[in-house]
């Protein structure tokens, strides 16, 4: 049986995903913060969700909007974490390093979309 390629924003999205889950965990348990959790929550798992979805596409265009959502919902995420940030949710290493998470995966979301021809450049 052939062995599948890692694909590499499958993997970050997952591994990012994790990260939020692990973060709005502490935040509920520790400083007692549902709302703004929940909405870090929605957007940060999401991403590698649209991924997924992206990956299984039928169609160019189908794949295609799939990482278009998956990059919007990155925006979102970056949203709820600065957010959480101003508001002392978040202490400055834990917000450098999901949003540094962030940005490598916003970065690369905008490069597929740039090459799957979705923006145009």
């Amino acid at each position: 049986m052939m062995e599948k390629k890692e694909n590499v924003i499958q993997g970050k999205t997952f591994d990012f995903a994790v990260q939020v889950v692990l973060l709005c965990r502490r935040l509920t348990e520790e400083k007692r913060e549902f709302i703004l959790s929940k909405q870090l929550l929605r957007s940060g798992t999401s991403i590698g969700a649209n991924v997924e979805e992206a990956i299984a596409g039928i169609s160019k265009a189908d794949f295609s909007a799939k990482i278009s959502i998956a990059y919007k919902e990155a925006q979102e995420t970056s949203y709820w974490l600065r957010l959480l940030y101003a508001t002392a949710y978040l202490d400055r290493a834990t917000f450098e390093t999901m949003h540094a998470s962030y940005v490598e995966i916003s970065k690369i979301l905008f490069s597929i979309l740039k090459s799957s021809g979705r923006i145009k450049p």
